[in-house]
């Protein structure tokens, strides 16, 4: 893991980032992963908490670059009113994280294959990565939510969309899609014996295991 820092100079936003890469260049398969946390109430150091996912996809050839979203400065997450509107600068401002971090891997490794890139999110992670394959379909190749729960998944084949789902929480009316849809745009939803909080370091060996496979069958898909 390599530590390093961005700043998007148009907010004058600093933005922590790790970098997870294979130890050797030969194990590498250039394939770019863009990996945004859950939301941790802007203590610091949420980008950091999937490490056992992290590291494991870089041991399997992927370069990965996980993004602390949320500053202390910050405003506090919106838990009050609708939800899918209220949080939605929030999921902005990730969006802009994403994108401002994938131009600066561009130019600092150029030979990664950005038309196969991959983004993965967690939670409210997972809502800024749902809302960056909106707004940039054409930048993305898939997308892997951890239970993002606001955010309406894309109706699309392309990006390919798959999804890990929690056994304790629900996604709001029309986030996931219709039978229909999942079968028009051979989308994946997998529901799990998982909690949604466990999905980040709380997570047993097992389910370490259960998520790391999973996600590594869909980067592989």
């Amino acid at each position: 893991m390599i530590p390093l820092h961005g700043l998007i100079k148009n907010r004058n936003r600093a933005i922590p980032i790790a970098i997870y890469q294979p130890k050797e260049i030969k194990q590498s398969n250039h394939i770019p992963i863009i990996f945004s946390h859950g939301y941790g109430e802007n203590q610091g150091g949420d980008y950091l908490k999937y490490a056992y996912l992290t590291e494991f996809l870089a041991s399997k050839g992927y370069f990965v670059v996980s993004i602390q979203h949320e500053l202390p400065t910050d405003e506090l997450l919106a838990m009050t009113g609708k939800l899918q509107e209220t949080r939605k600068p929030n999921w902005e401002r990730g969006a802009e994280n994403i994108y401002f971090a994938l131009n600066q891997m561009k130019k600092k490794y150029p030979s990664l294959d950005y038309n196969k890139l991959n983004l993965i999110g967690h939670s409210n992670g997972g809502d800024m990565s749902v809302l960056f394959a909106h707004l940039y379909p054409e930048l993305v190749a898939k997308i892997i939510s951890m239970d993002n729960r606001r955010m309406k998944l894309p109706r699309t084949a392309k990006p390919k969309v798959f999804t890990l789902r929690s056994n304790d929480y629900p996604a709001d009316d029309g986030v996931l899609p219709t039978n229909e849809e999942i079968e028009k745009f051979d989308i994946t939803i997998q529901f799990t014996n998982i909690n949604h909080s466990n999905m980040d370091s709380d997570a047993t060996e097992e389910e370490r295991k259960y998520i790391n496979s999973k996600i590594l069958d869909y980067l592989n898909n």
